[in-house]
């Protein structure tokens, strides 16, 4: 078994699903069509219409057996829906339906990056109008994040400074100070970011919000440099390329969920239950600690360099526990446990050494 990352994966799967609630209505209203006829009206291939109705076969209502799924008949190269499993009918909200709607355009009018927040207003209006009493209270939806970062972040990214930022960076578990000029801010995967200038790696770089410690305008005006583009985002923000180190890890059907989470350049099956993951990483540092936080049915088989570190780093752990440190004074403690967020021995909180994705 062997599969490339999937790219764009998520758009070609809405717009297959846009398609497929299209082909129903669209065959009703033409019974015994051709498939050359109906793919050419459609904008898609003879072979991609055939595909698509594989799939119609096995969808329909729950239950999900005789007389539930759509169902066609086929008389040489045309075709014809013989049920189609209510997808004729008008569609009518809910009220968790309509309730789900305004929460989702609520949650994007909040979204820093949004250029065109009006827009996303009326839009609301209408639907809420239209709604009427299906949503019986009002809504009001706060972003899983630092609130008042982002909008300090926003703000600063509106007056057009320079701002100074203490930035965490993943990647080399390390924190920085850098004087940045902001280009705009975005949300990517429900994580809000500020895109802008970097003068100290001399590059555009994404700075997570919820990953910068500090933040200051400076009286300064952002200079942003003619060469700086902003990222093409439409893939993520984590975009593997092959200057970047790869690693294989052997998987056990526990973590099979990494293949679904993470792009992987090539899934093998291997013995018994195992798979072999080939998959790019920002740095062999980051890679290691995500292997550490890894359950124990995952080895590194590549490179060697990484499975000594994520070795050495075992046994030094180990080796910590075999070896407890003297008890301090209890005021010692005291102050120990508060300075790591009542979790000793972790600096900052869990935060600062979580695995997380992307590697930066």
């Amino acid at each position: 078994m062997t599969r490339p990352a999937a790219r764009g994966g998520s758009r070609a799967s809405a717009d297959r699903l846009a398609r497929l609630l299209n082909l129903v209505p669209y065959l009703l209203a033409r019974p015994g069509i051709e498939l050359a006829e109906a793919a050419g009206d459609l904008g898609v291939t003879e072979r991609q219409l055939r595909e698509d109705l594989e799939l119609l076969w096995v969808c329909g209502l729950p239950g999900y057996g005789p007389g539930d799924l759509i169902d066609m008949a086929f008389d040489g190269d045309r075709v014809t829906i013989t049920y189609d499993a209510g997808i004729d009918r008008p569609l009518r909200l809910t009220p968790d339906e309509a309730l789900a709607l305004v929460v989702a355009l609520r949650m994007l009018a909040e979204m820093p990056g949004v250029t065109n927040r009006e827009a996303v207003e009326r839009a609301l209006a209408k639907i809420e109008h239209a709604a009427g009493d299906l949503v019986a209270a009002p809504v009001e939806v706060r972003l899983p994040a630092d609130t008042h970062r982002v909008e300090q972040l926003r703000t600063a990214v509106e007056s057009g400074r320079a701002l100074r930022i203490t930035y965490y960076t993943a990647a080399r578990d390390e924190t920085t100070d850098r004087v940045v000029d902001p280009l705009r801010m975005l949300m990517v995967g429900g994580r809000a970011y500020v895109e802008a200038w970097c003068r100290r790696a001399e590059a555009v770089r994404l700075f997570r919000a919820d990953r910068i410690d500090a933040v200051a305008e400076l009286d300064e005006r952002a200079a942003v440099p003619p060469q700086a583009r902003p990222h093409d985002l439409t893939e993520g923000v984590f975009r593997p390329s092959p200057d970047l180190p790869l690693i294989t890890l052997r998987i056990g059907r526990g973590e099979r969920w990494l293949t679904e989470y993470y792009p992987c350049e090539r899934i093998e099956a291997g013995g018994g239950d195992h798979w072999l993951v080939s998959l790019r990483v920002t740095d062999l540092g980051w890679a290691r600690r995500f292997v550490l936080g890894l359950g124990p049915d995952v080895t590194v088989v590549a490179p060697a360099e990484l499975a000594e570190q994520v070795r050495a780093a075992a046994v030094a752990a180990l080796d910590a526990y075999a070896s407890p440190p003297p008890a301090a004074p209890p005021a010692a403690r005291g102050r120990a446990g508060h300075a790591a967020g009542g979790v000793p021995g972790r600096p900052g909180g869990d935060r600062r050494h979580a695995v997380g994705w992307p590697p930066w």
